[in-house]
C-alpha cells in the first residue's frame, strides 16, 4: 500500500473512531459525520442539527492530505488528532499543525507516543 492511500484509510479509521465515541453520549438533535473526499484530500468530521432552536453547523476536525503531509486546519479533540498519528506511526514530519500561524508552528513540539 502507498504512502497516500495508508494516510486516507488511516485519517479515515482515527476519525471514525472519534465519531463513535461521540456517539456513545449523543446530543439530542446532533448527527456526527465523517465526510472524507480521497480524491481532493479533505477530512472532516461534522457536527449539524438544531439545539435549543439554534443551528449547529460545526467542524470538530478538518484535514487536508497534501503531498503526503497531513495539514491540521481545525482540531477541537482533548489530546489533538497530531498525537493519534504519531501514535499510529506517522512521522512528525508528515504532521502540519496547519491551524498554528506559520511563525510558531515549528516551535510547537508534538509529543512522541511512549
Amino acid at each position: 500500500m502507498d504512502k497516500i492511500t495508508k494516510y486516507q484509510k488511516l485519517i479515515k479509521e482515527i476519525l471514525s473512531e472519534y465519531i463513535e465515541l461521540d456517539k456513545r453520549q449523543p446530543t439530542e438533535g446532533i448527527e456526527y459525520l465523517l465526510v472524507a473526499d480521497d480524491k481532493r484530500g479533505h477530512y472532516f468530521w461534522l457536527n449539524l442539527g438544531w439545539k435549543n432552536g439554534k443551528r449547529i453547523n460545526s467542524e470538530t476536525v478538518y484535514i487536508r492530505l497534501i503531498e503526503g503531509k497531513f495539514r491540521i486546519e481545525t482540531d477541537w479533540t482533548e489530546n489533538g488528532i497530531a498525537e493519534d498519528l504519531i501514535a499510529a506511526g506517522v512521522p512528525e514530519d508528515d504532521i502540519v499543525l496547519a491551524f498554528q500561524p506559520p511563525n510558531i508552528r515549528q516551535l510547537v513540539e508534538l509529543e512522541k507516543a511512549a
